[in-house]
């Protein structure tokens, strides 16, 4: 197989193994078809109140200022005279969009579709929206869009402003939430005039949406406990007052207006979410008005948690829900159906209603939730051939008829509360049958992924030693038994074609398990290269086999015991250790770093200087002067708008400007520098590093000075041992030239030391992304990182930013691997085909420790520096995490958590395959292309 077939080849098979994670683990629980079910009883309320205060925690709604006043008195009179209130435990991720799902339709949405964008569905869901006869929302563009479309006819109105005005660094935050206040004061001052909207008002099964988003953006600029949240609170508490109080004036106090206050998600102290920390999944539920309990009093009630005695709540009930639950309690208040995907459990004791009406919903409850069941039944069942479909048994057919009877039956005899036992009976059972289908495909899937992975890994390993070695001699051509071969290996290929085909599988499943037969039909064609292997491996004594493996596998040896490795490499192990989120930004400790970065540019510019480096012109003085000067204003950025946004100034344009016009120069100055190697790698880390530093906010910008200190200490570490062995022929170092490396015509073969060189690039690729948390808390990132480039809400630009702060220390490390590379004397190909088999084994390890739920934080990892100093294996950075863990009772366990089973790990070594020889092509460009602006530049050679 030639060079370009086999990078194809490669680059088509670890893509379809990084799509296979997110087919197999992460699909949409969604099902269609079912029939709408609606109590048939009256209900309560015509109408329906939800103000949903986005980031809103529990605690900070609920405590007592230091003068024991609560900082929302109206709401917390609610709850004492004439509501019912408690905590809704939000399920992770805990971002916007989930966290609304969940409230409004009543649904879990799977965690990867907080990637798919906030204004549009990935997949289409009935709501309580869909559901009413009108419902007019006013609030973010980011959040009403997506509720609106796919709604059914043209009863869902939205009212939003626009995109630019949630800005972190604006002024008072808390103007989102008075312009929703204002538009539905003047909404309803307008309907008076108006008769058709009055009319419309004034209909059964209406729902009015105020989406308050000025919490969450204080929240994010200035911290949960600054004086801004907290005073946005006691506005949006007024808020609420005025427009309850409108709106009972408004339809004449007639009882028939049930109000529900709560929040998608809370937020930490740091002022991020998107984790399970108690404060991100603990928010508050006040309900009131038609159809709701009145307050609860109780002599003493048990939670584990103290919140009730800090609160000063002990003596109201408090009933605690899961967020979904909320769906179906606002579909029971007005009587719409319930939403047909919801997977909520109806919390009676909010209901003020007779025996009958609760039983009744529950009943409606339970069948709406069985009709999800039987639906996903029916799909998987008409998909899987008769004699190999497994029925779910603890829900058969026969058994949901007798519990859908007696059911019936106890609340005929006016049994109500038997009625409501057996109901959530079945919706547990239902709830179990819905996961069991959902992931009925998984272990087959699973299988054929892995056989192609051994496959393909076995494959690579043939292609090292048959072209890398001289471990295999040369084979004679078999065409007859090679032709017999192919037509085997198509015949089984057909086998699986049809036996997919017969059940109407999707064509990803053809996919992942026709992958398999091609790449095995490669290895066995290669039966002699496995014969000569085995040959020689039966050669050797027992002990240097053994040896030979472990060594391989470890990927360890001990090259120098020189300080500065030891001293650096102790260094970069503090990062891991620092905390990924919930840090205070530390604008100091980035001056600094920056002013450290001009400092050693100026004593490397001094150095060259007085050498009169022959090797260097004033052309390439200038770019290095540019450079320094590019540090510098980054550094002032960075100091002027952390002023400037703490004076509430908002971002200036001047650094704005700067920011986005060093972001797109630091790709273009290092190829104005000269290719020597140093000078080369010198002048792509200043680039890199004034990027760096405007989106760095404390600790991490030290991060990419340091491993790139590291990595200069490898590059020459190589070039030693090389020279050790008597196999190095090149120059020394400080005249290396990037540019002569690509006219090498002969390179070495492998040896042992190579797979050492592997193995510590993938380390450092590793390092580079964990280093400082930047993977691990994408989703609970702190918007301060991004600000010198923006301050207006941009989810995908920030993200896109974001994602260039985590490649920027791949880069350095790419570079230091190609100079590792040439200097070496070795082929990139076959590196690279060393790293290629060692991420397809850590890939299939995690490719079955995978879990398909939880936040983007504890899907992720967080790296563990144990080997950084020296002691370990590769695994060990993946072993020890201790996290939060929500189970279904609602209660936040702490315990350990085993770090293997988060889906960054597969993403990361399956994406550093895939992404390799880009990032090798990026480095190859970095390193030895110049722009060449003025003819006289000239470069002697060595």
């Amino acid at each position: 197989m030639g060079i370009p077939v086999f990078v194809f080849a490669g680059l088509l098979v670890h893509c379809v193994f990084l799509a296979s994670i997110f087919d197999i683990y992460f699909t949409s629980p969604l099902v269609h078809g079912m029939t709408p079910q609606q109590t048939p009883l009256p209900p309560p309320g015509k109408r329906l109140v939800l103000f949903v205060a986005d980031g809103l925690r529990a605690d900070s709604l609920y405590e007592l200022d230091s003068n024991g006043t609560s900082r929302a008195p109206f709401l917390r009179s609610i709850l004492e005279n004439t509501g019912s209130w408690g905590i809704s435990h939000t399920r992770v991720p805990t971002e916007s969009r989930p966290g609304h799902v969940a409230l409004i339709a009543g649904f879990y949405e799977d965690v990867s579709a907080v990637a798919k964008g906030w204004k549009e569905n990935p997949v289409e869901f009935d709501s309580i929206f869909n559901e009413s006869k009108y419902t007019w929302s006013w609030g973010s563009p980011d959040i009403l869009p997506m509720f609106a479309k796919g709604a059914s006819g043209d009863h869902v109105y939205t009212f939003c402003y626009t995109a630019e005005s949630e800005d972190f660094g604006a002024q008072d935050a808390a103007k989102l939430d008075t312009w929703v206040f204002d538009h539905v004061k003047s909404f309803f001052n307008s309907s008076r005039s108006n008769q058709t909207l009055y009319s419309a008002l004034n209909e059964e099964k209406v729902v009015l949406f105020l989406h308050l988003l000025g919490i969450d953006t204080n929240g994010h600029a200035h911290r949960p406990n600054s004086r801004e949240y907290k005073e946005n609170i006691r506005k949006v508490d007024e808020g609420v007052k005025e427009i309850a109080s409108m709106l009972e004036n408004f339809y004449g106090n007639d009882g028939k207006t049930a109000f529900i206050l709560t929040s998608d998600h809370g937020m930490t102290d740091w002022g991020s979410h998107g984790a399970g920390h108690p404060s991100e999944t603990l928010t508050p539920l006040i309900a009131w008005g038609a159809g709701v309990n009145y307050p609860q009093r109780v002599a003493s009630q048990f939670f584990e948690d103290n919140f009730l005695k800090e609160w000063k709540l002990e003596n109201l009930k408090r009933l605690d829900v899961n967020q979904a639950d909320i769906a179906p309690l606002m579909a029971s208040l007005i009587g719409v159906p319930f939403p047909l995907n919801s997977v909520g459990t109806l919390p009676l004791e909010y209901l003020n209603n007779s025996a009958h009406f609760k039983a009744e919903s529950m009943f409606t409850n339970a069948v709406q939730i069985l009709e999800q069941f039987k639906v996903k039944m029916t799909q998987k069942k008409e998909t899987t051939l008769s004699f190999l479909f497994t029925p779910f048994k603890p829900l058969s057919d026969s058994e949901q008829i007798n519990l859908l009877k007696k059911t019936r039956l106890y609340i005929q005899q006016e049994k109500y509360d038997e009625a409501v036992s057996l109901c959530k009976t079945l919706i547990n059972l239902a709830l179990e049958g819905l996961s069991y289908y959902h992931t009925y495909d998984r272990l087959f899937l699973g299988l054929s992924i892995a056989m192609g992975f051994v496959g393909w890994t076995a494959y690579v390993i043939l292609v090292i030693i048959k072209t890398h070695t001289n471990l295999t001699k040369a084979a004679q051509s078999h065409d007859k038994e090679s032709t017999i071969l192919l037509y085997g290996f198509a015949f089984v290929g057909l086998i699986i074609a049809f036996f997919l085909l017969i059940q109407t599988c999707p064509w990803t499943y053809y996919v992942y398990c026709l992958l398999p037969v091609p790449v095995w039909y490669a290895v066995v064609k290669e039966l002699h290269v496995i014969q000569d292997l085995a040959v020689y491996l039966l050669s050797l004594p027992v002990g240097q086999s053994m040896g030979f493996l472990l060594i391989c596998a470890l990927g360890i040896e001990i090259l120098t015991t020189a300080l500065i490795w030891i001293l650096l490499c102790m260094l970069l192990g503090i990062f891991p250790l620092m905390p990924v989120v919930g840090r205070e930004p530390n604008i100091p400790l980035v001056i600094a770093t920056g002013l450290l970065t001009l400092l050693i540019s100026c004593s490397s510019l001094s150095s060259l200087c007085k050498s009169k480096n022959k090797y260097m012109n004033n052309e390439d003085l200038k770019v290095q002067f540019y450079q320094m000067l590019s540090i510098a204003l980054s550094t002032y950025v960075v100091s002027s708008t952390h002023d400037s946004l703490q004076n509430k100034q908002g971002l200036p344009v001047f650094n704005q400007i700067i920011s986005w016009t060093t972001l797109v120069s630091s790709s273009v100055l290092p190829l104005l520098s000269p290719t020597f190697l140093f000078q080369r790698l010198f002048s792509i880390l200043l680039s890199l590093m004034s990027t760096y530093l405007l989106l760095s906010t404390g600790y991490e910008a030290l991060f990419p000075l340091v491993l790139s200190g590291l990595m200069f200490v490898w590059i020459n570490m190589e070039q030693e041992a090389l020279q050790q062995y008597g196999l190095s022929l090149k120059p020394k170092l400080a005249v290396f030239n990037f540019s002569y490396a690509t006219d090498i015509m002969q390179f070495r073969q492998l040896h042992l030391d190579d797979v050492r060189r592997s193995f510590f690039f993938v380390f450092f690729i590793v390092t580079a992304f964990f280093g400082t948390g930047n993977i691990a808390s994408v989703n609970s990132f702190d918007p301060a990182s991004v600000y010198c480039f923006l301050t207006v809400f941009s989810p995908f630009m920030m993200g896109g930013l974001l994602v260039l702060k985590v490649v920027i220390p791949f880069v350095l490390v790419s570079c230091a691997f190609e100079a590792v590379q040439v200097t070496t004397q070795l082929s990139s190909k076959s590196l690279f085909l060393i790293v290629l088999v060692i991420s397809d084994i850590m890939a299939l390890h995690f490719f079955f420790l995978v879990k398909d739920y939880g936040s983007w934080l504890d899907i992720g990892a967080r790296l563990c520096s144990i080997v950084i100093y020296g002691h370990g294996t590769f695994l060990d950075l993946f072993q020890l995490e201790v996290c939060l863990v929500p189970q279904t009772s609602g209660k936040l366990v702490m315990h350990q958590c085993n770090s293997a089973s988060r889906i960054s790990h597969y993403v990361l070594v399956m994406s550093l395959t895939i992404f390799m020889m880009l990032m090798n092509g990026l480095a190859q460009l970095l390193t030895t292309k110049k722009l060449e602006l003025s003819r006289k530049t000239k470069h002697h050679s060595t």
